[in-house]
């Protein structure tokens, strides 16, 4: 397209038209399996915006493809022509009304934070998918969603009240119930909106019509259809012969992916807040069979949640830190099982409940074990399941479980015999399947299991899509239940629904779209299902080498390639977790985890440039990157972009040169090894306004920063000081002075020291730089280097059995994760990686055996609140700390759910990155902190992390040993 048309339509927007070649990339793909390149993304901020796309895309041919949170697996939010993202200023929560209990939001409201805000009301919004801490309202209707609790308060089109919309032909219109009388009104008005109406009404009111779409459409008792258009549900009215009094295009909007109108209001209908008690039963099976023959004779009980979940999806649970803990509930090895939920409104109507299903359960006998949740745990359950689809994307290797046929619904009493067919069918293709449902909805992800890299497994897609096509018309199900016909569907909706309605389908779709603007190549003459895939077929995989072992992922670009696009990393702030910090601040897709792994695979697979690195691109979309490794576990993937980003920025320096201020930052422990030796000169440098500015200006870090002093100090005669008057009576240990402790935070190691030694511990001392400066700055051979002597040294200290206790979480947890890919000797490292911990760690474990006991502590009364470091949430978890802390009697203790700080390393210095690092501390941490009371001790164990409370809040935090070490008995 000419750029100057481009040019002038971004000149016409209050919003922002982005053209540069990464964001055309980042939005090419969604969740699917398909990749189509736009030729501009658009964040409108008005209605008057959205006008002015739709008179640039009639005018121009170009295409609008409407987008939120872009977590589609049909592919429905991908296309060539303009990608309009509303997620970004279509989010306002516009009018409550009480007493219809209903709301007005703007499309891009995100579900989970909808019903925070609903919570007070007493009020919720049902659907609930398994992506509702991040999908959004407009994608809802777009898809007509349902979820786990469909079985209870129905699917997206059912709450749909009204819609305010933007037509094709860049009129408004509010779609919304109307009476027979104003119906016919509607078909009189000579508008393009009336002649909507008056064309749905010439097209339903045939008789052959009716009959061919109730004859042809899915059951009326599957409630989760979405194929093609819902013209089935339009013949409710009594219009049309039905028994509804009003007629609601809404009905037909919902689910249409977008592609008949550009919706910016939304009004949905609420429910009350569920019963307040509820109970889970878990059942186990040893068979498929067993456990999809239960599904019928329990949904007679009024179930909240009837879900299943097979031994391949929980498989991948095992290898998710963030999920092992969620399957506390898991009985032996379950070839499957169902999770069924019932509500109460009191604690014996729930015991009746539950023992009445218990009694159905019984009565069949197929399960083996029924474990019951109460509270907490039933969230727990929930969340694991809800992992379960990004989980797939866990899956080593070029074969994925590939979402084209997972969205079957059948009738329930049809469930059982539908799978058994459905199961030879894919034994014929010699092919493994993923069984994952919403058992009591009818609704099963089926997924094979494909390389789509290569063209004879491209060709069991399409073969294996259209035998299970005409599998579901056979039980007459619903090809598309609730992720949407999208691209990997929408060629088969004349087999689901026939010919006759799907040239009704076109026709409808002309009527409102005559030119074919909206979301082109959906629902109706769609684009072929197996092009357009997100690799390129049969191509000759490019051999990247790189200094850090990733062969886990067999290969560096496989690690980045196991993002599927599930956009977890778009969850806000108000959501649990701290991926993704710097989204957060930006709420930019450019700074997902999502985004930063397309372009790596997007750029690194580049034909055109023989370094794979050596992208700018790369650079732009790593720069914001944090490091905090919050996506090692919180992404079901576990794509851990810090790793990726340390040799990337390795390998682009090494082509393009490291810059001083980058060696400065590499180098730091041993700037402050040198400065430490004339410490006084150095920190009066550094406090001095004039010096350190110029310094600051000279190096790039930013004015507003006050620098860390460094010291010298002799340990280990601070050590001997107290083991000459304190007898140890408990086993050795190690204590690990890393770079950090050494030069900055010489207290932190005094206090840990007389800490353990007054607990009855024998202390050894282990001074060593860890290599986590090198590794953020992408100095990886230092780091190798670095790590390889540590791993000599430890290698003694692991074969004696003696613990090595970390106190700063960056340097210690180093051990555990990075050298395993720095340190080509994996016996030696994993024996250390396991005999590696934070201080909480062990202490907590001590407290544990019984070795450390409240009468070890005073009991003079704190209040702590506490923020724990990044890589501690990653790669260990908060609650070793709070145990810790809580264990003095009188401490009451609170861990602040915070996030990241927003220091991050060096990345908070960098005076192009202070104003981020300052916003992504401002969303919980420094609010937090500043609603607490002066005496209350704040708890932090990362350097970074105090000194950033510090700069932020102006508050001393402490490490934790040194709030223990306040509180020793004497």
């Amino acid at each position: 397209m000419d750029k100057n048309l481009l040019t002038d339509l971004k000149d016409s927007l209050k919003g922002e038209l982005l053209v540069d070649k990464l964001s055309k990339v980042l939005y090419s793909t969604d969740a699917s399996v398909y990749r189509k390149i736009p030729i501009a993304v658009a964040y409108p901020k008005t209605v008057a915006d959205i006008k002015t796309l739709v008179r640039f895309a009639n005018g121009n041919q170009v295409g609008l493809i409407p987008r939120t949170a872009g977590t589609s697996l049909a592919g429905q939010c991908v296309g060539e022509g303009i990608v309009v993202d509303v997620s970004k200023y279509f989010t306002k929560i516009i009018h409550l009304d009480e007493k219809k209990k209903q709301i007005t939001v703007q499309p891009g409201v995100i579900r989970d934070e909808l019903n925070q805000f609903l919570k007070p009301y007493g009020l919720f919004f049902g659907p609930n998918t398994s992506t509702s801490n991040r999908c959004m309202i407009g994608g809802m209707v777009g898809n007509n969603s349902s979820g786990t609790t469909s079985i209870q308060y129905g699917v997206t089109r059912e709450k749909v009240v009204s819609l305010k919309t933007v037509l094709s032909d860049g009129s408004e219109a509010e779609f919304k119930a109307v009476s027979v009388s104003d119906f016919q009104d509607k078909t009189n008005e000579n508008t393009f909106e009336g002649n909507i109406y008056k064309n749905i009404y010439k097209e339903l009111s045939s008789n052959e019509v009716q009959e061919n779409i109730l004859r042809e459409f899915p059951k009326k008792e599957i409630h989760r259809r979405n194929t093609g258009y819902a013209v089935d549900a339009l013949l409710n009215n009594s219009i049309f012969g039905g028994s509804s009094a009003n007629f609601n295009l809404c009905q037909l909007l919902s689910g249409s992916e977008g592609t008949l109108a550009f919706t910016t209001e939304i009004t949905v209908q609420l429910d009350d807040i569920p019963p307040k008690f509820a109970a889970m039963v878990v059942t186990h099976y040893k068979t498929l069979e067993d456990c999809l023959s239960d599904v019928s004779p329990v949904m007679n009980h009024g179930l909240h949640l009837c879900e299943m979940m097979d031994k391949v999806i929980l498989d991948c649970t095992k290898n998710n830190r963030a999920q092992l803990a969620n399957r506390f509930f898991v009985e032996d090895d379950p070839a499957a099982l169902l999770m069924l939920e019932v509500r109460a409104d009191s604690e014996s109507e729930l015991e009746a409940q539950v023992n009445s299903l218990l009694a159905t359960i019984n009565v069949s006998g197929l399960s083996y074990a029924n474990p019951i949740l109460k509270g907490p745990d039933i969230y727990k359950a929930v969340e694991l399941r809800k992992a379960g689809l990004g989980l797939l994307g866990n899956m080593v290797g070029d074969r994925k479980a590939v979402a084209c046929i997972e969205d079957t619904a059948v009738a329930v009493d049809d469930l059982k015999d539908f799978i058994g067919e459905f199961t030879e069918i894919m034994r014929g293709y010699g092919q493994d399947a993923v069984y994952y449902a919403h058992a009591g909805a009818g609704e099963l992800h089926l997924r094979p299991i494909l390389n789509l890299k290569k063209s004879s497994d491209v060709s069991l897609f399409r073969s294996i899509t259209t035998d299970v096509a005409k599998l579901t018309k056979k039980y007459r199900g619903s090809f598309s239940g609730e992720h949407g016909d999208g691209i990997v569907r929408a060629e088969f909706i004349p087999l689901m629904i026939g010919e006759e309605n799907y040239g009704l389908l076109k026709r409808i779709k002309t009527y409102f779209d005559p030119r074919n603007i909206f979301n082109p190549g959906k629902i109706v003459d769609p684009y072929p299902m197996d092009e357009s895939l997100r690799y390129v077929v049969d191509r000759k995989e490019p051999e990247i080498k790189t200094l850090m072992d990733f062969s886990d992922s067999e290969g560096i670009l496989k690690a980045a390639e196991k993002c599927n696009g599930s956009g977890d990393c778009r969850k806000t702030e108000h959501a649990a977790g701290a991926m993704c910090p710097s989204y957060h601040a930006t709420r930019n897709e450019k700074h997902t985890t999502r985004a930063r792994a397309n372009a790596l695979r997007e750029f690194m697979t580049d034909p055109d440039q023989p370094n794979p690195f050596d992208h700018e691109e790369l650079k732009e979309v790593l720069d914001l990157c944090l490091s905090c490794k919050a996506c090692s576990s919180e992404c079901p993937s576990n794509v851990d972009i810090a790793t990726l980003k340390a040799e990337f920025l390795y390998q682009y320096q090494e082509a393009n040169g490291y810059s001083l201020r980058s060696k400065l930052f590499a180098y730091n422990t041993q700037l402050n090894q040198l400065g430490s030796k004339v410490s006084g000169l150095t920190n009066w440098v550094y406090g001095s306004e004039l010096l350190s500015g110029l310094a600051k200006r000279i190096t790039g870090v930013a004015k507003e920063r006050t620098l860390p002093r460094v010291y010298k100090f002799n340990f280990d005669a601070y050590l001997r000081k107290f083991q000459e008057t304190t007898l140890a009576n408990k086993r050795k240990v190690v204590l690990y002075i890393d770079e950090f402790t050494q030069y900055l935070d010489i207290e932190l190691g005094k206090d840990a020291i007389e800490v353990l030694v007054r607990l009855g511990y024998e202390v050894e001392l282990f001074y060593a730089e860890s290599g986590r400066t090198f590794i953020s700055k992408g100095f990886l051979k230092q780091a190798r280097k670095l790590a390889v002597r540590n791993v000599v040294k430890l290698k003694t200290v692991v074969a004696a059995g003696y613990p090595i206790i970390g106190l700063e979480p960056s340097a210690v947890l180093t051990f555990r994760d990075e050298y395993k890919r720095l340190v080509d000797d994996p016996e030696t490292v994993n024996a250390i990686a396991i005999s590696s911990f934070l201080i909480e760690e062990f202490l907590s474990a001590e407290i544990q055996k019984g070795e450390i006991t409240p009468e070890n502590f005073s009991t003079e009364p704190r209040t702590i609140k506490i923020h724990t470091h990044c890589h501690q949430k990653s790669l260990s978890n908060q609650k070793v700390t709070f145990d810790v802390l809580n264990l003095p009697v009188n401490h009451q203790v609170t861990i602040i759910s915070s996030g990241c700080c927003g220091m991050a390393g060096s990345f908070g210095y960098e005076k192009e990155h202070y104003e981020v690092s300052m916003q992504v501390g401002e969303l919980k941490l420094f609010p937090a902190i500043r609603k607490t009371a002066p005496e209350v001790v704040v708890a932090a164990n990362g350097t970074s992390c105090r000194h950033q409370i510090h700069d932020g809040t102006q508050r001393e935090a402490l490490h934790p040993i040194s709030i223990l070490k306040l509180a020793l008995a004497d």
